[in-house]
């Protein structure tokens, strides 16, 4: 039993994906319903189930505003006290990147365009990635961006 699960929200609102058997025990449970089915056919020893491809809860759960995961280099580099946080991250191209190497920015005499803030979590970037899967193609429904 391998696959994901979009779960939405007693809105309809796309909060997380997860596995097929979190999924069963959601729906069994009563606590969400199926809204699409996969491809894939689950077999016990006297039933069958076809696999849900996105479900609904039927409460409405609060959740804090996802956050998008910290993975580039720091403005003032870590081994020099710069924390891993959003606060301490900038985007430069290749060449400023290089020139500044371990230095902060004012010994690399480089000038930041706007102060670093954490970016916010979109649909886009959480659920896209699983869009390359084509038996997931049932959620485009449900995160609103259309076939491209």
């Amino acid at each position: 039993m391998n696959g994901v699960v979009l779960v939405l929200n007693q809105d309809y609102e796309p909060l997380n994906v997860t596995n097929l058997p979190r999924a069963f025990r959601l729906v069994f449970g009563l606590k969400a319903e199926i809204l699409e089915y996969d491809h894939q056919v689950i077999r016990t020893v006297t039933q069958e189930f076809h696999a849900p491809a996105v479900i609904r809860l039927q409460h409405h759960v609060r959740r804090p505003r996802p956050r998008v995961k910290l993975t580039r280099r720091d403005v003032v580099p870590r081994h020099r006290g710069g924390s891993h946080s959003w606060d301490n991250l900038v985007a430069a191209c290749k060449p400023c990147n290089h020139r500044k190497g371990g230095k902060t920015p004012e010994e690399a005499r480089v000038r930041l365009l706007r102060p670093p803030f954490e970016p916010r979590s979109d649909l886009y970037s959480m659920f896209t990635p699983y869009l390359a899967d084509d038996r997931n193609e049932a959620w485009r429904n449900y995160l609103f961006l259309g076939r491209n």
